[in-house]
C-alpha cells in the first residue's frame, strides 16, 4: 500500500459529483414533497373545521348541558 494520495481521473470526479449531487436531488424532492403535504393537511383541517363551524344549529350550543329539558337548564 502506499501513502501517497490517490489520483482521480475527470471522469471519476464527474461520477462521483453526479453521485452526490443525484443524494441531494431525492433529498431535496423528498423534503419538498414532505412540506406540501404538511401544509395540504394543515389547509384541510381549517378548512373543516370553519365549514363545520358555519353549520352549526342553535341546538349545539346547548348539546353538552345534559339531561335539563331543552338543554337550557331548566
Amino acid at each position: 500500500m502506499s501513502t501517497d494520495p490517490e489520483v482521480l481521473s475527470a471522469e471519476e470526479e464527474n461520477a462521483e459529483d453526479e453521485k452526490k449531487l443525484g443524494a441531494l436531488r431525492v433529498i431535496g424532492w423528498l423534503s419538498l414533497g414532505m412540506a406540501v403535504a404538511a401544509i395540504s393537511i394543515f389547509v384541510g383541517h381549517e378548512m373543516r373545521s370553519r365549514y363545520k363551524f358555519k353549520r352549526r344549529t342553535p341546538y349545539d350550543f346547548y348539546d353538552h348541558v345534559g339531561e335539563s329539558e331543552f338543554g337550557v337548564g331548566i
